[in-house]
């Protein structure tokens, strides 16, 4: 279904020529929406017309469902029309990551076992985007199972990167990003155990956010007490995330972790300058290899804070017992949700995941419990060291986008990668600490390959990060460089 010509009307008729619809932030969008310059049928229009144009050469969007969406939005309208109050997400076009069930939607989790699975119900983020008004238009890409932070899968393919269509667009929500940056939709989701909603936001040029846990609500099935696999949101702006997070977050009866605290005041965030702020600043992320060309990206980042007016102050946080945390917890969690299936279907799996479930297997009493004791260790210490400073800051990843056809990079700057994520352990870590942490458009290297700067917040403190990471955003300005 092609939606070209109507995408020329809507924009020629509503928009500036310089200034294109698909790159208008979702804040902007529902305005629209809500004061009746743009409908939500219109708007879902454009963004088909959009996918239509771009998502073959990028792969980003691997289902879509161009009726049920425009059917969506014309209820909206109807709606909006008979004078209901609209949702904070009002007529915004979302493409949901395809680890997350959708009614009546294919809904794959990059699975060759799963690759004509139709849920029967929504996963409650779901849910909770439709009520805030936004409109499903189709899935994302994401690895197989979420596993590695890159895009690919037998089922649909890679997603390729929008500022390099050679490169990776990191993962497990490399297909949500990719979107975002290709202009696909104006918000997504995405889900985060070791990085997957920063590494792709890094690699991509836009932001993903990683909350505290129970921010964000979640009924997924397994084990309902685990920290460490969250939900967040991803957006071109700090702003749209923040917008997104006010939608998401909230408590569930079902979610044992689930935090009772308002989130509207996440949908009116305020930048804060940076006259005066104190940041902490990791060159290595506690001694791992970092590429040079990302080391040469954050010092110009670094430069540009301290002229913005932060105080930067040099300082490494312990992280030491964070890898054996990350990778028990991990391997726990892979061999608890894949485990039946992965001995069920072993030909359909990648050999990745089959390796994880067996480190999972192999996992005893003795390493369960030194893990537990080190991850309340970490959380203590380094929210410690965190809570002396307005954010940590630290490069998000340690290579830049790599290309497309490896599996994942087996060296960073010339040190061997023990594993398939090890080359992640600028965000693993992070992730051990089960502090809250996101990606921010940060810089360029010299080939123009996006780098994000992670932002590391106090627990339960998201607020306060995304204001600053908003005013950070503002002076680095590298979000408002979009892909040719």
């Amino acid at each position: 279904m092609a939606f070209g010509s109507i995408f020329v009307s809507v924009v020629s008729r509503l928009i500036p020529s310089d200034s294109a619809l698909h790159h208008r932030s979702a804040r902007e969008l529902r305005d629209l929406v809500v004061a009746g310059e743009l409908s939500a049928v219109e708007l879902t229009e454009a963004h088909l017309a959009r996918i239509d144009a771009v998502n073959p050469r990028v792969n980003a969007i691997v289902t879509v469902v161009p009726e049920r969406a425009l059917a969506e939005a014309a209820e909206l309208d109807a709606r909006h029309a008979r004078g209901e109050a609209p949702g904070l997400l009002h007529g915004l076009p979302v493409a949901v990551k395809d680890l997350m069930d959708t009614a009546g939607i294919r809904t794959t989790y990059g699975s060759p076992i799963h690759a004509d699975h139709v849920p029967e119900s929504d996963a409650l983020i779901v849910t909770r985007m439709r009520a805030a008004g936004a409109v499903v238009i189709g899935k994302t890409n994401t690895p197989e199972f979420g596993a590695g932070s890159h895009t690919f899968n037998e089922v649909f393919g890679s997603t390729r990167n929008p500022y390099d269509r050679g490169r990776s667009a990191g993962g497990s929500s490399g297909g949500a990003a990719a979107a975002l940056a290709a202009g696909m939709v104006p918000i997504a989701d995405g889900s985060d155990l070791g990085g997957s909603v920063r590494n792709p936001a890094s690699f991509c040029n836009v932001v993903g956010l990683r909350p505290s846990p129970g921010r964000v609500a979640s009924t997924r099935p397994g084990n309902a007490w685990d920290p460490m696999s969250l939900l967040g949101p991803m957006a071109r702006s700090v702003d749209d995330a923040a917008l997104l997070l006010a939608a998401l977050a909230g408590p569930d009866p079902r979610a044992p972790l689930s935090l009772e605290e308002d989130p509207t005041p996440f949908a009116s965030l305020a930048p804060r300058p940076l006259a005066g702020a104190r940041i902490a600043w990791s060159d290595t992320v506690d001694g791992l290899p970092i590429d040079p060309a990302v080391r040469t990206a954050m010092a110009t980042v670094r430069e540009g804070l301290e002229a913005a007016g932060a105080e930067v102050v040099p300082a490494e946080p312990d992280l030491s017992g964070a890898d054996q945390v990350f990778e028990t917890f991990r391997a726990f969690e892979f061999f608890s949700a894949h485990g039946a299936e992965v001995r069920a279907h072993p030909e359909l799996t990648k050999p990745e995941v089959r390796q994880d479930v067996e480190w999972g297997a192999a996992l005893g009493a003795d390493a369960l419990a030194d893990a537990g004791r080190l991850r309340t260790e970490l959380f203590r210490r380094v929210g410690t060291m965190v809570a002396a400073y307005d954010a940590l800051a630290l490069p998000t990843v340690q290579v830049p986008p790599f290309p497309v056809e490896w599996r994942y990079p087996e060296t960073v700057a010339g040190e061997e990668m023990e594993r398939y994520y090890t080359w992640m352990r600028s965000c693993t870590r992070i992730s051990a600490t089960n502090l809250p942490a996101m990606s921010v458009p940060a810089a360029f290297t010299e080939d123009g390959l996006p780098v994000g700067l992670q932002l590391v917040g106090s627990h339960n403190r998201e607020l306060a990060l995304l204001e600053l990471a908003a005013g950070i955003e503002a002076e680095l300005g590298a979000s408002s460089t979009h892909p040719e």
